[in-house]
């Protein structure tokens, strides 16, 4: 199902809830800090270069952006947090926008969190996985920015991340992912693939082999 990801396109940005669409079967949301490579990651990961875009300036997307891969599943760009220079007024309304999109979108089915894998765990990141956690929906971090580091403090900042997390018993599972060096790509892909690939899509496959097969 690799390839499907590379048919990614831009088809509507949300600022409030009541925007979003309601006609896709299947979506997995990115989120994370403003500076935490999230932009490039989807970028990466869709094997385009401008899809959704980057900028010098953090936190300067404040929608939520939605990337069809085709009538029935999406990739979801949230905004950036933690780090805009906006109002704190505006930061309260991003951060309960986001934890409402999280708790009652029915079509969400997993959410992949960047964390630079120099500065993870953050106070918001805890409180994305709080979030998510509660409402069942399964998390998979990437974290980003690994090339900056050499080997040993890399694998240091991932075991570092799954020890707090199960000492906090927040359920998260963690790789380490560089947009630059496309490092970590295959394994985001695979998990994905796991949640696009859910038990409406399995049964529709299954039937399709067993009417190849009766023919």
């Amino acid at each position: 199902m690799s390839h499907i990801y590379r048919q990614a396109h831009y088809t509507v940005s949300a600022t409030q809830l009541s925007e979003l669409p309601n006609d896709i079967d299947i979506e997995v949301a990115f989120a994370g800090r403003s500076n935490a490579g999230k932009s490039s990651a989807i970028n990466t990961i869709t094997d385009q270069k401008a899809l959704a875009r980057t900028s010098k300036t953090p936190g300067r997307t404040q929608m939520i952006n939605f990337f069809a891969l085709d009538d029935h599943r999406a990739l979801v760009d949230l905004p950036g947090y933690g780090y805009a220079k906006v109002p704190e007024q505006v930061k309260i309304r991003w951060q309960q926008t986001l934890g409402k999109y999280l708790e009652t979108r029915k079509t969400l089915r997993g959410l992949m969190l960047m964390m630079d894998s120099r500065h993870p765990l953050k106070e918001f990141d805890l409180q994305m996985i709080t979030w998510a956690n509660n409402v069942e929906l399964p998390v998979h971090i990437l974290l980003t920015k690994s090339d900056k580091l050499k080997n040993g403090p890399a694998n240091s900042s991932l075991h570092h991340v799954i020890s707090t997390l199960e000492s906090k018993n927040l359920l998260a599972t963690v790789q380490l992912f560089s947009s630059l060096k496309k490092t970590g790509r295959e394994e985001a892909i695979k998990q994905l693939d796991l949640w696009f690939l859910d038990d409406k899509n399995q049964e529709d496959e299954l039937d399709s082999e067993q009417e190849n097969s009766d023919e």
